[in-house]
């Protein structure tokens, strides 16, 4: 059998499947997941009625503006303007963005952030999937991440070796979200495309 390329909306349409399928919470759902490069936006309930995909990934963000160790504020400030306009056109592409009763985050940002948030010494996927990351503790695992040097960051719990030269550009994106939104929390999930293609075939 010949592999099969999937196409971005069909990707997103397999994460959505993945990510909502087990979901106790009220929909429709906005689901996002920060990948290196890009994030993508979802809406729906069963099926997906709106996706976009924006240039913005903790390894983007990180390699065109974050370039001190720790981030410059003028950095910082650079990075948070340029990601808030462009979430900030999410509402005009995907009717009714802003309005989704839960948002639903996917990908090792936002993982990673959960994990940080609970000061987990291993990584534990019972307690991530579905933890609920608040807006306020978002914020404030970015204000830390953001005022300390790499070696200093390597130290909190939660935070893979592999995470701590991009968390922060990846907490710039998630941040960004929350406000220019205006959610209150993200509800975050472990399930992901491999999930969503498992049920695409049931």
């Amino acid at each position: 059998m010949a592999p099969e390329l999937l196409s971005g909306e069909e990707e997103a349409r397999l994460s959505f499947l993945g990510a909502t399928a087990d979901l106790d919470a009220a929909a429709p759902y906005l689901v996002v997941d920060i990948g290196g490069g890009s994030t993508e936006f979802t809406l729906g309930t069963h099926e997906p009625t709106g996706l976009i995909s924006l240039d913005i990934g903790c390894v983007r963000i990180t390699e065109q503006f974050l370039t001190s160790d720790p981030p410059a504020p003028e950095e910082l400030a650079n990075a948070i303007a340029t990601v808030r306009d462009l979430v900030s056109e999410v509402p005009r592409l995907i009717p009714g963005a802003a309005e989704a009763a839960t948002l639903v985050g996917l990908a090792g940002t936002i993982t990673t952030m959960a994990a940080i948030e609970q000061g987990l010494p291993e990584y534990d996927p019972e307690r991530i999937h579905h933890f609920h990351l608040t807006r306020r503790a978002a914020e404030d695992v970015f204000r830390t991440l953001a005022t300390e040097t790499a070696a200093q960051r390597a130290h909190n719990p939660g935070l893979e070796p592999g995470r701590v030269d991009v968390i922060v550009g990846g907490a710039v994106v998630l941040v960004s979200i929350l406000r220019v939104l205006g959610f209150e929390e993200v509800l975050v999930s472990e399930a992901d495309i491999l999930d969503g293609l498992v049920r695409s075939l049931t």
